[in-house]
């Protein structure tokens, strides 16, 4: 499985005749190898990244759509893994196991 996040192309460099950008994921920014979308490439657009490469163009409704939508199973994560005895959240229950053996 895989994980392209979406991005916006807020620079872009050649380095070594390689076209390179800083991408940014709604407030972080990476640099991020424009390669594959080199011919429609350019400042403001959007890409999908996926490990360091920009692998396709996206409209930026799908982009803001998708980041949304990641940043709130963040939060399901964040609510998932907190302590078991964090006073905002209730404990989870263990399921049975059945009777206890000796």
């Amino acid at each position: 499985m895989c994980l392209g996040i979406p991005g916006r192309i807020v620079a872009t460099t050649d380095v070594a005749g390689l076209l390179m950008g800083t991408v940014d994921f709604g407030g972080i920014t990476r640099e991020v190898c424009l390669a594959y979308v080199a011919d429609d490439a350019a400042i403001g657009a959007y890409v999908i990244v996926h490990v360091g490469f920009a692998i396709s163009l996206v409209d930026e409704a799908e982009a803001h759509r998708t980041l949304e939508l990641l940043r709130s199973l963040g939060d399901v994560l964040q609510d998932e893994l907190a302590p078991q005895d964090d006073p905002v959240r209730p404990p989870r229950h263990e399921p049975s196991r059945g009777p206890a053996t000796t």
